[in-house]
């Protein structure tokens, strides 16, 4: 297991402060990070922590799965390397010079 989580169903009101604090009972946060929109800069509901140990985020994925956080039952689980995607635009053309 890497040290990185997800956190999924999260309150749209928690802080990244909370979250990093709810975390720190486990071992070394590293980093809290709330995903927020782009444009209105709202929470998505969901968050990744990073532990300083692989065997802290265990513990935590562990005891905080199904917990009730700020009145949400928390879905946490091993983070997953982000897919590579295209940037965004159109497909190059096929075919002849135009």
């Amino acid at each position: 297991m890497n040290s990185k989580l997800y956190i999924g169903n999260l309150s749209f009101n928690v802080k990244e402060e909370e979250l990093s604090a709810l975390f720190a009972d486990f071992g070394e946060v590293k980093s809290a990070r709330i995903i927020t929109d782009r444009e209105s800069g709202r929470s998505r509901g969901f968050a990744f922590v990073e532990m300083g140990e692989p065997d802290q985020a265990q513990a935590a994925l562990d005891a905080l799965n199904g917990q009730d956080f700020s009145g949400r039952a928390l879905r946490v689980s091993e983070a997953k390397e982000r897919e590579e995607r295209p940037r965004g635009g159109r497909p190059p053309r096929q075919g002849g010079n135009f």
